[in-house]
């Protein structure tokens, strides 16, 4: 299964539970899609549009339910983007988890991630670069 991921703040996954789809965001809304990342592109996505935020989830979302609304575009340094050209509707969530605040610029990234908490290619650094969960 392909998937890609959202980061959303908890009342926007509140209402996505509530109303079957996600809200769009500012930067959603600003630029005529919901802004998705491929899992080596989340830990720059956090930390530069995330920052300082603690109310954060990541959605996992599987490809195939996006439809032709989904398009690979470049954004940041050319690297191609999913951007979905409409509503992110709940039966697209494959999985969802609350992204815990390790530390300052450090979340702990949740283990069903491809990379199971290693460091995303690219991300070596980024403040936001994922982690593996602190162990007890």
């Amino acid at each position: 299964m392909a998937t890609v991921y959202k980061i959303c703040g908890d009342q926007e996954w509140l209402a996505c539970v509530r109303d079957g789809s996600l809200p769009w965001s500012a930067a959603d809304a600003r630029d005529g899609f919901v802004h998705l990342s491929t899992d080596v592109q989340l830990g720059e996505t956090a930390r530069r549009h995330f920052a300082g935020r603690t109310d954060l989830w990541l959605l996992a979302v599987e490809v195939e339910r996006l439809g032709t609304e989904l398009r690979w575009e470049p954004s940041r340094d050319g690297a191609l983007f999913p951007h979905l050209y409409g509503a992110l509707k709940h039966t697209a969530v494959v999985e969802a988890a609350a992204l815990a605040v390790l530390g300052p610029g450090a979340l702990a990234w949740p283990p069903w991630l491809p990379w199971s908490g290693q460091p995303a290619a690219g991300g070596s650094d980024s403040a936001f670069k994922p982690e593996a969960p602190a162990k007890p």
